[in-house]
């Protein structure tokens, strides 16, 4: 029999169905269709070409009203509605984004993927990726490629994240105030402004997001200020700019046993609560991007970044003091041309990353300050670590009839990095140096369009994954010699289309990729990993999701989606430590994952949104040995929109997240051990069920 979560999916499906086939009578013929304007999304323009049926690949894609459908302050919710996209988030402070299993293992964080923001690189010299300092209001759209296009997006085995700047639409001025209030102490206020003139524009916010948080030791306080815009904007160029500055500090309750999480979710990890553990940072980004239309055919895209940061870690075994300032430029060059009768679209460009990492630890004395937290003691370690790489990349599109088409791209990665120890000093205080072999990365794709509203393609594509800054360090913190990046080839199989005069988009993909030279994180102490190689892992699947538009009278306008990811992740060849898990299940990632919801629009200014999710169990060891277990989550929101007066807009919202009170880990520690006698700490719990509400007004003029 059906268990009750899957009952429900079957339910809500069946929903979805039935109002899709209740207007076939709607339906017109395809050359009616070829007719009309199909405004299709655009995509990133680091993408060959903006439309999306023109991709080979499957790209999960949100939209501004998409990204605001919960609460505004957690994109975990919203992003695990894309199927393939499994994002874990422990009380926001702590989260891990894979993609069809990548970067599914990795212990804290998020590595595997690159990310941007305009043309500015989110993911850092170390690999890590953070895209929780944007806040979710500033963000137009966000997009995730899945699968390693790497001829455009360099590193990332898993795929990319492309997030579009918010910018202002309509009107030459705008300001909006907005309140988010809820359970556990969660507030957040924010208050922007945005002007745009003739040849340039100005978008500025600030944010304060804060929550006591329901775990113990699990306060979070985030303030961020976002400045961006455009100068010197003309019909063949312009200036972008972009800045974000971001202070954080956030408690960590840390993971915790199996029984504490039966019976006292709400606690936190002793070792954790004793020294009041947190992380604090300050991060501050800042670019430059210059377009350029050179003639009808040629188009230049000119970008320079920085990023800073300075971050203090209390931990129970350490505290951990970190600096990072990584700065970089890419150059992008498009076009298109003519062979003979045979038209072409390309991409060529040079990205150059260069990051200097400083970390030093010192002992953590916080059982000796009469239950005050955490108190520095000596210093333990210093390590500067300098990395820098380069990617050449470059794409084409043939178009070689009506129906048919080519695309192909190569990218080629050089990376080095140099390390010094300054404490214990070393002899002479040697600088050691190392660089990984050049990697190639070339992708293949071939697309047959039978019209304009439906494609099918075929790709094949290799990828690769830099180590991370602790995973090229070994116990005695030199450089691993031994250590290599990760690489995989994925071959895909998908359709793009739309049915019903438009009203019904679907995707579909089946996907099959093997990865060798496996990073692992292997343990050497409480909360401490070293990277090693150590097998090959396999990865396959089928995406399949389905977006719905349903004007049902002059009253009511309905948008539903549906969307389930059904994988198969296994370890291929795996040995550690003598054991050997070949053929177990990946660890870290649900096998099949599915998720739906609606919103109901009123035209009176009245909506109503449900949204389910579903996760399968997942393993939480290598060994196999143990598993989550399952849930199912119902999240229910409802608002009001009106105005007030001529160009100013209230919205009213209040929501229910987890509606049924489901008990579920909301990220998991994987293959943690037991130390001593206390049970091996894999659980984060998720929130209870939780209230919201927010209020906010918008001035045009």
């Amino acid at each position: 029999m059906l268990s009750k979560k899957y009952f429900s999916l079957l339910l809500f499906v069946l929903f979805v169905s039935l109002n899709i086939f209740a207007q076939e009578k709607d339906v017109r013929n395809i050359d009616s269709l070829k007719t009309q304007n199909l405004n299709e999304v655009l995509i990133s323009p680091l993408h060959v070409n903006r439309n999306i049926q023109n991709s080979p690949a499957s790209i999960g894609i949100l939209s501004e009203k998409e990204l605001l459908r919960n609460n505004t302050t957690d994109i975990s919710n919203v992003i695990n509605t894309i199927p393939g996209v499994f994002m874990q988030s422990s009380n926001i402070t702590t989260t891990r984004i894979s993609i069809r299993g990548i970067g599914a293992r990795t212990p804290y964080g998020t590595n595997k993927i690159r990310a941007f923001y305009g043309s500015i690189p989110l993911t850092s010299g170390n690999s890590e990726t953070v895209i929780d300092d944007i806040d979710l209001q500033n963000i137009s759209q966000l997009e995730v490629i899945k699968g390693p296009l790497s001829s455009v997006y360099g590193a990332g085995l898993g795929g990319a994240i492309l997030i579009s700047p918010q910018t202002l639409k309509k009107g030459n001025y705008q300001t909006e105030v907005s309140s988010v209030f809820g359970s556990f102490g969660l507030l957040k206020n924010r208050v922007s402004f945005d002007l745009n003139e003739k040849s340039s524009s100005l978008s500025l916010s600030y944010h304060n997001l804060k929550t006591d948080g329901w775990r113990e030791n699990s306060a979070y306080n985030r303030q961020g200020i976002t400045l961006s815009g455009e100068l010197f904007r003309k019909k063949n160029s312009k200036l972008t700019y972009f800045s974000n500055y971001t202070y954080l500090k956030a408690y960590i309750p840390s993971s915790i046993g199996k029984t504490a999480f039966e019976n006292n979710p709400q606690a936190g990890a002793p070792t954790w609560v004793a020294s009041k553990g947190f992380k604090e940072y300050k991060s501050t980004l800042g670019g430059l991007a210059y377009d350029f239309k050179i003639n009808d055919h040629l188009n230049n895209s000119t970008s320079v970044f920085i990023n800073y940061k300075d971050s203090n870690e209390p931990r129970p075994f350490d505290i951990l003091r970190q600096y990072t300032f990584a700065s970089g430029a890419r150059t992008q060059f498009s076009g298109d041309f003519k062979i003979g009768k045979i038209k072409n679209q390309f991409i060529g460009g040079l990205e150059y990353f260069a990051d200097n990492y400083s970390g030093n630890t010192f002992e953590n004395l916080y059982k000796q300050n009469n239950g005050n937290g955490s108190l520095q003691g000596n210093q333990l370690t210093a390590t500067n670590q300098k990395r820098h790489f380069y990617n050449i990349f470059s794409q084409i599109r043939t178009l070689l009839s009506e129906h048919f088409e080519i695309q192909a791209g190569l990218n080629y990665n050089k990376t080095k990095f140099e390390l010094q120890n300054d404490f214990p000093a070393s002899a002479n205080n040697p600088t050691e140096h190392y660089s990984y072999d050049g990697i190639f990365s070339p992708q293949l794709s071939f697309l047959f369009k039978p019209n304009e509203i439906q494609t099918f393609y075929f790709s094949a594509s290799r990828g690769f994954s830099l180590p991370a800054t602790e995973e090229t360090l070994t116990s005695t913190v030199n450089i691993n010699q031994n250590i290599k990046p990760e690489t995989g080839y994925n071959f895909e199989l998908g359709g793009k289309l739309h049915f019903f005069n438009k009203k019904l988009y679907t995707q579909i993909a089946v996907y099959r990729m093997e990865i060798k030279d496996l990073l692992v994180a292997k343990r050497i102490g409480d909360d401490q990993y070293e990277g090693v190689n150590a097998g090959k892992t396999f990865h396959e699947g089928i995406e399949i999701s389905l977006n719905h538009n349903w004007p049902i009278n002059r009253i009511f306008h309905l948008n539903s989606y549906v969307g389930t990811s059904i994988g198969n992740y296994e370890f291929k060849e795996f040995v550690d430590n003598g054991n050997d898990y070949s053929g177990n299940k990946l660890t870290g990632v649900p096998t099949n994952t599915a998720s739906a919801g609606f919103v109901l629009n009123i035209n009176s200014g009245f909506y109503f949104s449900a949204d389910f999710q579903f996760t399968d169990k997942i393993p939480m060891n290598d060994s196999n040995a143990n598993f989550s277990d399952s849930y199912s989550l119902l999240n229910l929101k409802t608002g009001y929109q009106f105005e007030i007066l001529s160009g100013l807009k209230a919205h009213i919202d209040a929501g229910i997240n987890n509606v049924t009170n489901e008990k579920y880990a909301s990220m998991i520690l994987t293959n943690a051990t037991a130390v001593g006698n206390a049970e091996p700490r894999f659980y984060y719990p998720g929130l209870p069920i939780n209230y919201y509400g927010i209020i906010s007004l918008n001035y045009l003029f």
